[in-house]
């Protein structure tokens, strides 16, 4: 197999561009396609999430546009690439920058949740790559405000979780409307009855390549079932979740990461959520703050499974097993990405052990179980380091949250009444002891003793989680 880019045929201007942003070894799924779509061939790449897919096709899209070098036309875009997340679109429309720069080559990406009007302008400007949400582009080739007859290439990407959100039939109309003659791509973790559809429907005899399938343990992946109570879940999590490094906490309801996300805030711990009923500005901000490392822990719903792409998420907790063995897979493929190793972790309810035995077995994976309480050795053994706890309006700050309602603050020294934790009734209040504002390390979390806070809807306060988790 070759070993660099060039040698697989990838113009010297996008090796350079590439190795500029560090990328200058192709990944497995990279290598066995781009022989293929640089030659303009139907291609079927198969590759579990975080395998490079990416770059599979977003280099022979760009060095195919640039060879071809027709003009652009206004409301006709030259390739086209679905996505079934906003999150994802925008995550590909910024690896494609790295090879847009220096070029001559224009693109947009388009999706719901935010004023068409910017999307519609840059269409009637004229561009040769459009990334867009099936939503969004079906309702803007209704409006007449972009035409797919001269798209050249089209790809496809993560086609069985369109299959999953019920995109296919839309996916088909908008496939039907690009030319029969074009390039085609389909890339997808699995083949199911959906995406089989699609594929016998729109790709002439493709050229199928597999690599990392999304059913292929990861060495390199570290799975274990935690076995706690329900009054125990929120203090585990929040002790995993306090540890360095990113956190990828997923809920199976969008009332579940909202939810969870306040508590974990309330115990000191920057927090950002994404769910569906965030707005897209919303979401940005969010991602941002998580990318940019200022919040470390993101609390999200499933929508998030396939939508992340962040190289260094060390840790991944299933706050809610999934449904589905394939969302197990999706979400646990946020960690032991580009190479890295990662731990997954499954919090499971007693109520839940059948269920999760299930899930696992499906999913093929045989994960590690053991019992854990808040005080756990287990819970250091998977998220090594000191656990580090804020105020909790200082997490809200970071997160760009307000979560502490003004009448729990007081005047004066902004001391705070504080409870213990406890479920039975007349559990009494103590005063709380007024801590230190943690200090900002360079580069890392805020380390120090948190300022006492007001209780948390599980009764414990950043204070508490302090003393309570402080690395033995």
């Amino acid at each position: 197999m070759s070993s660099t880019f060039a040698h697989l045929g990838v113009p010297a201007r996008l090796v350079s561009a590439l190795a500029k942003h560090g990328i200058d070894t192709p990944t497995p799924i990279q290598a066995a396609t781009l022989p293929d779509s640089l030659m303009g061939r139907d291609v079927l790449g198969r590759g579990r999430t975080g395998s490079g897919k990416s770059f599979a096709f977003l280099i022979p899209i760009v060095a195919r546009l640039e060879e071809s070098n027709r003009a652009r036309q206004p409301k006709k875009p030259r390739s086209l690439i679905l996505a079934p997340t906003r999150e994802l679109a925008t995550q590909l429309h910024e690896s494609l920058l790295v090879l847009e720069k220096n070029s001559d080559i224009a693109s947009t990406v388009v999706f719901g949740g935010v004023n068409q009007k910017p999307q519609a302008r840059a269409l009637q400007a004229g561009i040769d790559v459009l990334i867009a949400c099936p939503g969004r582009l079906l309702d803007l080739m209704d409006q007449r405000l972009v035409d797919l007859s001269a798209v050249e290439i089209t790809v496809i990407d993560e086609a069985d979780h369109m299959a999953d959100m019920g995109f296919l039939p839309n996916v088909r109309r908008i496939m039907r409307a690009t030319p029969e003659r074009g390039q085609r791509m389909l890339f997808s973790a699995t083949l199911d009855a959906g995406v089989s559809t699609l594929v016998k429907e729109f790709l002439h005899k493709p050229l199928t390549h597999e690599a990392d399938s999304a059913l292929s343990p990861v060495s390199a992946m570290e799975h274990h079932v935690l076995r706690v109570s329900a009054d125990d879940r929120t203090d585990v999590i929040a002790s995993l979740a306090a540890a360095p490094g990113n956190s990828i906490i997923f809920t199976r309801t969008k009332y579940g990461a909202k939810k969870l996300t306040k508590q974990l805030l309330k115990a000191g711990i920057p927090t950002v959520d994404l769910h569906g009923n965030l707005s897209q500005n919303a979401r940005t901000r969010h991602m941002d703050a998580f990318h940019s490392g200022r919040v470390q822990t993101l609390v999200a719903t499933d929508i998030a499974a396939r939508g992340i792409h962040v190289d260094d998420v060390a840790l991944v907790i299933h706050a809610d097993p999934p449904v589905e063995h394939k969302a197990y897979l999706h979400r646990s493929g946020r960690t032991a990405r580009a190479g890295k190793a990662g731990t997954v972790i499954t919090l499971e309810l007693p109520e839940q052990r059948r269920d999760v035995r299930d899930l696992l077995n499906k999913a093929k994976i045989t994960p590690t179980f053991t019992n854990a309480y808040p005080d756990s050795a287990i819970l250091h053994t998977l998220a090594p380091g000191d656990r580090v706890f804020v105020s909790p309006d200082k997490a809200a700050e970071m997160a760009g949250k307000d979560i502490v309602p003004a009448q729990q603050q007081q005047s004066g020294g902004g001391r705070r009444r504080q409870s213990t934790r406890g479920t039975s009734k007349g559990s009494g209040n103590r005063p709380a002891r007024q801590g230190q504002e943690a200090k900002t390390s360079t580069g890392g979390r805020r380390r120090g003793r948190p300022a006492a806070a007001s209780s948390s809807s599980t009764g414990r306060t950043a204070a508490d989680y302090s003393r309570s988790f402080r690395s033995r």
